[in-house]
């Protein structure tokens, strides 16, 4: 008798503003690591997490490392899901101007959704 195992899947959800700490860059490594490895990974972004994904970000002014410039490696990694909250950049009155060009912006009730179908998710 086989057992059915269920799809393991990782979802990394970002509420941080980039530089604000060590959040936003330990979501991205642990992207990349579970990415190296061919592991279903997605990212979330909402609250002041959707920063992470605006031009613009330059962490050289405050004299930190500016990690976010690793995002545009995902495709080497197989990362093709990244989502923001749609509520979030209204409440902060962003535009979808974005650094990478594969982020869907959802509704506040399909972010949610979308969220709860990965097995294991892990907040930054």
């Amino acid at each position: 008798m086989t057992l059915h195992q269920p799809n393991k899947s990782l979802a990394l959800l970002n509420s941080k503003a980039p530089y604000a700490n060590n959040a936003g860059k330990d979501a991205l490594d642990i992207a990349l690591v579970f990415g190296s490895f061919e592991q279903a990974t997605a990212l979330f972004f909402q609250g002041d997490g959707v920063y992470q994904l605006m031009q613009g970000q330059d962490g050289d002014i405050i004299s930190v490392k500016d990690y976010l410039k690793t995002f545009s490696a995902f495709e080497f990694y197989d990362i093709e899901d990244v989502y923001v909250c749609q509520q979030s950049l209204i409440e902060r009155g962003l535009a979808s101007d974005f650094h990478i060009e594969q982020v869907q912006v959802l509704n506040q009730h399909d972010f949610a959704s979308k969220l709860t179908t990965h097995s294991t998710i892990l907040r930054f």
